[in-house]
């Protein structure tokens, strides 16, 4: 059973003439005919009375007409539906990034992006580069926000560097400001309390190593919290610590933002998907939008 003799078959149906029915669906007549005939002979039985010129259903057209008109029916809302996600009405894009991007980064760029295509659904999965990478390649994401370099024996992806971001210090504006003149350099941590994030984020690692770089240990007088959990310890004076620029901006008034000394602290963020695998529309359209924002 072929969908054009379905198609043929409605159309017969509906004008109960076979040369309308021809013309209906731009066909020459003997070609419907045909179709027709093939169809009756792959069920069976006949689907149309042809007495004395008039046309009518048999008991097997009466039984089969209901459920072609749902096949065709059901062709129709797939075509529609994949013209509307070809179109960007409608779809869905699940995108990974960091705590910290999603407090900075991606607000702004969701709402941009939201405003010219309001029906693409956007799933957003927050965690660790580690984790993201991980998701990428299991399948779970279409895109990934995460920090290079990208940890050894990571799957075949493609990146493209978006922006490189400064890290600054955050601490309780009552507080006294740390370091001096304005800046904290690396070696101010050394006795410095420190908010630290858990272990596996990117921002933890970075500011360790810069403080071992130095030859000492940090000391942390709390750790293991996410984004919003270390600025809300920082706010209540149990320490200092080291977050990125664009989340420092949106910190509020009770946190005082210092800036480290050069050479400073910076980070490299890219966009990444799997490597064998394209992105969907929607998900390519969030890139162009994402990567407008420049490195």
């Amino acid at each position: 059973m072929q969908f054009q003799q379905l198609l043929y078959f409605v159309a017969v149906a509906e004008t109960r003439h076979f040369t309308r029915a021809a013309e209906q669906v731009h066909v020459s007549q003997p070609s419907l005919s045909q179709q027709i005939r093939a169809l009756e002979k792959e069920l069976g039985a006949e689907l149309f009375s042809r007495a004395r010129g008039n046309i009518a259903l048999t008991d097997a057209g009466e039984a089969l007409l209901p459920l072609a008109r749902r096949i065709l029916a059901d062709a129709d809302t797939a075509r529609i539906e994949v013209q509307e996600l070809a179109q960007l009405r409608r779809g869905r894009v699940r995108l990974g990034a960091t705590p910290s991007l999603c407090t900075g980064l991606l607000p702004d760029v969701l709402r941009a992006f939201h405003g010219r295509h309001p029906g693409i659904q956007l799933l957003i999965e927050e965690g660790g580069s580690h984790d993201l990478v991980r998701a990428l390649a299991r399948g779970a994401l279409d895109l990934a926000l995460v920090v290079l370099p990208l940890p050894p024996g990571s799957p075949a992806l493609t990146s493209v560097e978006l922006l490189h971001e400064d890290l600054v210090v955050v601490s309780a504006a009552a507080e006294p400001a740390p370091g001096t003149g304005g800046r904290v350099h690396i070696r101010d941590l050394r006795d410095a309390p420190l908010v630290m994030f858990r272990h596996g984020y990117d921002l933890r690692e970075l500011t360790v190593a810069a403080c071992r770089a130095e030859g000492f240990e940090p000391v942390f007088t709390v750790e293991g919290g996410e984004m919003d959990a270390v600025l809300g310890f920082v706010r209540a004076g149990l320490g200092i610590a080291v977050v990125p620029s664009m989340v420092a901006a949106r910190a509020g008034r009770d946190l005082r933002v210092t800036p480290l000394a050069r050479p400073g602290l910076r980070r490299t963020i890219a966009l990444a998907h799997r490597s064998d695998v394209d992105p969907p529309r929607a998900a390519r359209e969030l890139q162009r939008v994402l990567l407008s924002v420049g490195v």
